[in-house]
């Protein structure tokens, strides 16, 4: 008598089977979607933490990292490209290959060579699986068709092909690497600021050629009118009086009880540190304390001398209403200029551009009053602005050097300001 229950059997054994392939299939495809989102993700948080929008979105109508911001640079003007996924005028055509070679190797899809205002000397110290992420993330974004010209710089530095000779001076490729020494923590803090932070481009010395001058990290470095100060752990200058917490406010709100951030730095805080993860400011408040500082030794002039004590008299008249007159301010509102190393920093750049000019803060979700410095400009002349600053760097404990009325004046012509 034939088995009638074969055939049956059969086909229900190809059916359990292609049930089971099904939901194999739609584990696996749930797999990848999370690890998908999973690196999109940490894409996404890469691109804060580097502050890509500082560069990459222009201001005046603000579509989201499509490129066309002027940045000044000693050598002249030069234009953030596009990184949205356009696949015209964007990187949407770009291979996840040629990514990683404009980001951690400064060279484009043609050959040619990237400037280091795009900050490539320190990408380079990401992870191949970050940069992958940050390749991800930009993926997702709304691409923007926006023609940009970033070749605006003059000769002889429109000349690409120089970047070779730069390169080889100043460029180190190589992903970071920790010091086993070292706990977790300020690794981490070291991968945030050597890498994807590139806190040294603004915060480094630079040499003529604008590379980054050997042996003085992070202390300090005049770009765009304003002093990156140093940040080093310098008890005179950098932030060795502040207690790690002091400088997780800063980075998390834009205000401590110290200082206030305004200028590029208060973009940094907007857009980027007030953003991070607690415990990534943590880490990099934990790699900065530890860097050594190397103050020069200045002894601070006489508050007899006359420039001292007219700078004392424009200070108590004009100044000390906000700032007191023991210059402590209020905590979280107004900078503790006796307390602020940065006061005394090597240049003046930073307290010229001020005074001159004002200064709004941050304004953040911790502190969202964002009070901000009125300009005396129009009503200071460049000796008066010069006294008050010389004070300032030379009271309370500071010793600078002094600032010439010829400093202001160039200031003002570099700025296009002038005292009527």
């Amino acid at each position: 008598m034939p088995n009638r229950c074969g055939p049956l059997r059969i086909a229900w054994a190809l059916a359990a089977a292609s049930l089971l392939t099904g939901m194999h299939a739609s584990r696996a495809l749930g797999a990848d979607n999370n690890q998908d989102f999973i690196q999109i993700e940490r894409g996404r948080y890469l691109a804060i933490a580097g502050d890509c929008a500082a560069c990459h979105t222009n201001p005046h109508d603000q579509r989201a990292l499509a490129g066309g911001r002027p940045i000044q640079t000693p050598f002249g003007k030069v234009v953030s490209s596009n990184i949205t996924p356009d696949r015209e005028t964007g990187i949407g055509a770009w291979t996840d290959a040629q990514f990683d070679a404009a980001v951690r190797g400064g060279r484009m899809p043609d050959g040619s060579r990237l400037y280091p205002a795009m900050p490539y000397p320190y990408f380079t110290r990401m992870s191949h699986d970050d940069v992958r992420a940050l390749r991800a993330y930009l993926n997702t974004i709304e691409p923007v068709h926006n023609s940009v010209q970033p070749d605006q710089l003059p000769f002889p530095f429109s000349i690409r092909a120089g970047m070779r000779l730069w390169d080889a001076l100043y460029f180190h490729p190589g992903e970071f690497q920790s010091e086993p020494a070292k706990p977790a923590q300020w690794n981490r803090g070291a991968y945030l600021v050597e890498g994807p932070g590139h806190c040294g481009s603004c915060h480094t010395p630079k040499t003529w050629l604008g590379g980054d001058r050997s042996g003085r990290p992070l202390h300090g470095y005049s770009i765009q009118g304003w002093f990156g100060p140093n940040i080093t752990g310098d008890q005179h200058r950098g932030i060795g009086d502040w207690s790690a917490q002091d400088v997780v406010e800063y980075l998390k709100s834009g205000h401590n009880q110290f200082a206030a951030a305004s200028g590029p730095m208060a973009e940094v805080v907007a857009d980027s540190s007030s953003r991070m993860r607690s415990a990534d400011l943590e880490a990099i408040a934990s790699f900065l304390k530890d860097q050594p500082g190397q103050s020069e030794t200045t002894s601070a002039l006489s508050p007899f001398n006359p420039t001292m004590v007219a700078g004392a008299a424009i200070y108590q008249d004009l100044c000390a209403a906000c700032h007191k007159a023991d210059g402590s301010g209020v905590a979280y509102l107004i900078p503790n200029l006796a307390k602020t190393g940065s006061v005394a920093s090597r240049e003046p750049t930073s307290q010229v551009h001020v005074v001159l000019h004002g200064a709004n803060t941050v304004a953040t979700d911790e502190e969202p009053t964002a009070p901000a410095m009125p300009a005396f400009a129009e009503q200071l002349t460049d000796e008066q602005v010069a006294a008050v600053i010389t004070y300032i760097r030379n009271s309370w404990g500071h010793a600078a050097s002094a600032v010439s009325a010829s400093d202001v004046h160039s200031a003002r012509e570099a700025q296009g300001t002038h005292h009527h």
